[in-house]
């Protein structure tokens, strides 16, 4: 069983940054794809960004493109999002997620493992 938890979050306002990871361990992390997503209050889990186990590909949400950053340190079972030139619309748990899997995709449904989430909160 492969285990996920995101760290990072926090409360920032408007412009600024932050790095969210998500630690892996369990099973070999390598060879999963993983993906971001997130979700604010009476809204549905959204995509945020994905990238395949070795880093090589990566695909974005249109809402995130140029601002948010995926990528992933297999040696230390770990996958990052730099979040920077954060918006208040970016409010939200953020989910790390995990799939048995070389192709991207963006639905939830798709992903077999999940973190617990982590909150961020920006301000204007």
């Amino acid at each position: 069983q492969l285990q996920l938890v995101e760290s990072g979050g926090g409360s920032v306002q408007a412009g600024g940054s932050l790095r969210l990871s998500c630690a892996a361990s369990g099973r070999t992390f390598s060879t999963y794809s993983a993906g971001w997503f997130r979700q604010a209050p009476g809204k549905a889990r959204e995509f945020v960004a994905a990238i395949t186990w070795s880093g090589g590909s990566t695909i974005y949400a249109d809402s995130v493109k140029g601002r948010f950053t995926i990528s992933r340190d297999n040696d230390k079972n770990t996958v990052y999002l730099q979040m920077n030139s954060l918006k208040p619309e970016d409010t939200a748990v953020y989910y790390c997620a995990a799939r048995a899997s070389a192709t991207l995709l963006t639905v939830p449904a798709y992903y077999s493992y999940w973190g617990q989430g982590t909150q961020v909160t920006v301000s204007s």
